[in-house]
């Protein structure tokens, strides 16, 4: 076991694609020089007393896309493209006190569905069907009718499209009940194990 390097520093990597946070690790120079050779993220096994490339031995590895060191440049974000799970417990992140981690753009438009109902908004569509329960119920099974239809015509453009419709009158739906996607997605990891 070598000494550890005299000068640590924590990195924090985030997933490239979805900005999930990830995990942290520790590295100096010399993984950091390893990772800008490699392409692949490197890192200071405190308890190993040895550097490693992540996912050497799991095959999860971490592809770098960018380093960036914050105002004090005492920490480091990696931003990586993970293959399979980051965490050595087999889930997707070391942070798991909520079942799922929504996509930034889920996250926005339920933050606009909040800031709604918080301050309506004159002319605002998501407030209309806010203040009338049965036309959002309508809404929903008129999208997911349309969708059946874009499904029937096999065009990916028009299926996203009316994908995209459902999800966001479903997801408003399930907010004006109070019901979170968390709920949801905790019954779904329940009926999974």
């Amino acid at each position: 076991m070598k000494a550890a390097p005299k000068k640590l520093i924590p990195v924090i990597a985030q997933d490239a694609r979805t900005n999930d946070v990830l995990m942290m690790a520790w590295a100096d120079a010399e993984a950091l020089r390893r990772t800008k050779k490699t392409g692949y993220m490197h890192y200071w096994s405190r308890s190993r007393g040895k550097y490693w490339k992540k996912g050497e031995e799991s095959g999860h590895v971490q592809k770098l896309v960018s380093l960036h060191y914050d105002c004090d440049k005492d920490t480091i974000l990696a931003r990586v493209i993970q293959e399979g799970p980051a965490c050595h417990t087999g889930k997707a992140t070391c942070w798991t006190a909520t079942p799922w981690r929504a996509h930034p753009a889920i996250d926005e438009l339920l933050a606009t569905f909040a800031d709604r109902k918080r301050k309506p908004k004159k002319g605002s569509y998501t407030n209309r069907l806010l203040d009338d329960p049965a036309r959002l119920r309508e809404k929903l099974i008129e999208e997911v009718c349309e969708l059946e239809m874009a499904v029937r015509s096999k065009k990916k453009g028009e299926i996203a499209e009316e994908g995209a419709d459902v999800l966001y009158h479903y997801l408003l739906l399930l907010f004006s009940t109070g019901v979170t996607f968390d709920d949801v997605a905790a019954v779904l990891e329940k009926r999974r194990r």
